[in-house]
């Protein structure tokens, strides 16, 4: 008796209904999960908050438009509305994906698209770390989508939709640049861009993002360390087969986070052999060339180009993050695949998409619960947050009868007081004061501030570093914090110090 799965006739009957529903569960996964699991910010959100905080336009972080958002998510709904804004994002670009995969290669392969982006590992276990690259990937999305409505099907009103879109990705992403030259660079090569630069709008549009652009570049004059390293770079003749090494590890990076996407390809395409055959085919009408050179101009150049970038500046990490250089991989590799994709192993396949899609949220208690007593590993997500933040908050203000305003030290464990501290003080980074401008020496002779360390001991002695800059700073007795599992890690001790207001000069 032939077998054909329910979800490959939803794909054929509703693609929408499919897509949909596997959207939100995705989203409603990724937003309980942190929320119940993690009591500290993961990867880089708290110092992302403590610059967003100040709502500077000089932070020295590049564009600002991420950090003002999370920001105002952390102010609406704490931590829990951080991590809604993440899913938002992802759910926007899922659904600008599919939007454009519809008008591309029809509703029933844009939801294969879809799906396919379930296993490309940026979408998922990532996506709580809010941060530019994931809101530049739902802004690059809308753009990509109203790129196309404005080139291919000639709407006028969506060029000053896409200029919205492009604007906010210059606020967003250092990449913005990058990701803007690869659509000019599309539509002046082919003929069906040349032909929309003959209507009014395009040039509307440019001449309207000028001004975004300009402030686009200060932001990243105020980030970067100016083009000298660069050139030094291109000169040294030491350095271009190490450049060409680090360039090809960004790529297989980006290719590994696709693993998910491959097993499910695999599957799909009847490996390895078996008797039965595949399920009914899933039948399209034939892609324009237009569409074919768009997909996979999208799908290729930014990563190409970003991760050279990347080399070139000597970053290890691809230029505006990740996440915005694969977005159209799953509707690429739909349109390579042709007009009709037969799908093998139905119920195997259907099996591996969901474990792609609950098991690593799954995995995330039991790796909580069980790395500490493994390997012995500290877990950020893991530590109590909450407790240091209300420790060091209430100790200052019962020092000094002032709420706590400053607090400094090491940055990640300055910035997660910053964060779970009831008065949400600034962040002053003490190892390079330019990152806070909004923090000078008159703010902490007159405010007052909490210097805090990682301690080994309980030797009230802080780091050479600290000590140079505070060389009046007193340091009190390391405070031990308990995690909720400790298994055979070693004990949470945090050397602190306090300045009392108008007692403690800094270092010039």
């Amino acid at each position: 008796m032939f077998y054909v799965p329910l979800y490959v006739e939803l794909l054929r009957a509703r693609p929408a209904w499919v897509f949909w529903t596997a959207t939100l569960v995705q989203a409603a996964i990724w937003l309980v999960v942190p929320t119940l699991f993690y009591t500290a910010p993961p990867g880089e959100l708290a110092e992302l908050l403590a610059i967003g905080h100040e709502f500077r336009f000089d932070a020295g972080v590049g564009p600002p438009l991420a950090y003002w958002l999370a920001e105002c998510a952390f102010r609406l709904g704490h931590l829990f509305g951080v991590y809604a804004l993440s899913q938002l994002c992802v759910v926007a670009t899922y659904a600008c994906v599919f939007a454009l995969g519809r008008m591309i290669v029809g509703a029933t392969h844009a939801a294969l698209a879809a799906l396919l982006m379930v296993g490309i590992s940026l979408y998922t276990v990532p996506s709580p770390n809010f941060g530019p690259p994931l809101l530049a990937t739902a802004v690059w999305a809308t753009a990509l989508l109203y790129y196309w409505r404005a080139v291919a099907l000639g709407e006028a009103r969506a060029w000053y939709r896409l200029g919205c879109a492009l604007a906010l990705l210059l606020l967003t992403s250092s990449a913005a640049l990058i990701l803007i030259g690869i659509l000019a660079l599309l539509t002046v090569t082919t003929e069906r861009g040349r032909a929309a630069l003959d209507r009014p709008g395009p040039w509307i549009v440019i001449i309207a993002l000028a001004g975004f652009v300009f402030l686009h570049l200060i932001w990243l004059q105020g980030a970067s360390a100016g083009l000298a390293p660069v050139l030094e770079r291109l000169r040294d003749t030491e350095a271009s087969s190490g450049n060409t090494v680090l360039w090809l590890q960004l790529l297989g990076a980006l290719l590994l986070a696709h693993a998910g996407a491959v097993i499910l390809l695999v599957l799909a395409a009847g490996w390895p052999r078996v008797r039965a055959g595949p399920a009914p085919p899933l039948a399209r009408e034939a892609v324009e060339a237009f569409g074919v050179t768009f997909a996979r101009t999208v799908a290729l150049l930014p990563a190409l180009t970003a991760t050279a970038a990347a080399v070139l500046i000597g970053q290890h990490l691809p230029i505006g993050g990740a996440a915005p250089l694969v977005l159209l991989s799953g509707l690429a590799l739909v349109v390579i695949a042709g007009d009709t994709i037969e799908l093998y192993h139905q119920r195997v396949l259907g099996f591996a998409w969901a474990g792609l899609l609950i098991v690593p949220p799954l995995f995330v208690p039991f790796v909580i619960a069980l790395l500490p007593w493994t390997i012995g590993a500290d877990l950020q997500v893991a530590q109590p947050a909450g407790a240091m933040g209300r420790f060091f908050a209430e100790s200052f203000e019962r020092r000094t009868g002032e709420p706590l305003a400053i607090v400094t030290g090491e940055p990640r464990l300055a910035a997660l007081i910053a964060v779970a501290a009831p008065s949400r003080p600034s962040v002053f980074f003490d190892a390079d004061p330019g990152r806070s401008p909004w923090v000078t020496a008159d703010d902490i002779r007159k405010h007052g501030a909490i210097v805090v360390w990682t301690a080994a001991d309980t030797t009230p002695v802080p780091p050479p570093e600290i000590r140079a800059y505070f060389p009046d700073l007193v340091a009190e007795l390391p405070r031990t914090f308990e995690r909720a599992v400790e298994g055979r890690l070693p004990v949470l001790r945090i050397g602190w110090g306090v300045i009392r207001p108008g007692s403690v000069e800094p270092a010039p």
